[in-house]
């Protein structure tokens, strides 16, 4: 049974990730931190709070470089932090690769669904840019949120052989999942903050 994600990531884990997230701003003062240091800030947290966790290494195909188990749950960590992150609206450029062949909406699909499998918890660090401050937001994406790309029909999108889909759920549209056929990336667009759980927010002025 999973761990609650307000337990896997409690008040003191928060406050001990502020710290350190205000530590690398002051020096690194317009530079959030991005990609794998943020992932070296979140163990770090882990470890202050003596909550166990341990660094799972990439381990093949379709696999991720870096991710953390904590009691049990496999954490993705993930950052959106460029001038233009939209407010209201998420996007993971690359949730996963897959491979170029067979490059077929079905096995595309069935290989998006086995990297979901490797992961219990999404934990993206965001950074909302504004004149003279930045706003930080932690968010927690759900899992089966995303795994309801194995509701859609892949349709042509762009040029060359890219595919993508409207993701509905009650009449509404949740998100938009992209097959980039250059360079083999799934992204998710458009996913409405929603349908997300803000864990916490907070401005730092620059």
């Amino acid at each position: 049974m999973l761990t609650p994600t307000h337990a896997v990531f409690p008040p003191d884990f928060i406050v001990t990730l502020r710290g350190l997230v205000g530590l690398h701003q002051s020096i690194y003062h317009r530079i959030p931190p991005q990609g794998i240091y943020f992932e070296a800030l979140a163990e770090e947290a882990f470890r202050r709070i003596k909550k166990p966790v341990a660094v799972i290494e990439a381990g093949g195909r379709n696999q991720p470089r870096h991710d953390l188990l904590v009691e049990g749950n496999r954490i993705s960590l993930k950052t959106e932090t460029g001038i233009g992150t939209n407010p209201t609206h998420i996007t993971i450029t690359k949730l996963c690769t897959t491979e170029r062949r067979p490059w077929e909406a079905t096995v595309l699909v069935r290989r998006v669904m086995e990297h979901l499998g490797r992961y219990d918890i999404i934990l993206m660090f965001r950074a909302l840019w504004k004149t003279g401050e930045v706003r930080y937001q932690l968010v927690d994406i759900p899992v089966d949120t995303l795994r309801r790309i194995d509701t859609v029909v892949l349709q042509p999108a762009g040029r060359g052989q890219s595919l993508a889909a409207d993701v509905i759920r009650d009449g509404e549209r949740t998100f938009r999942v992209h097959f980039d056929a250059s360079d083999r990336k799934c992204s998710i667009r458009g996913l409405g903050i929603q349908h997300c759980v803000i864990l916490e927010e907070w401005d730092v002025r620059l």
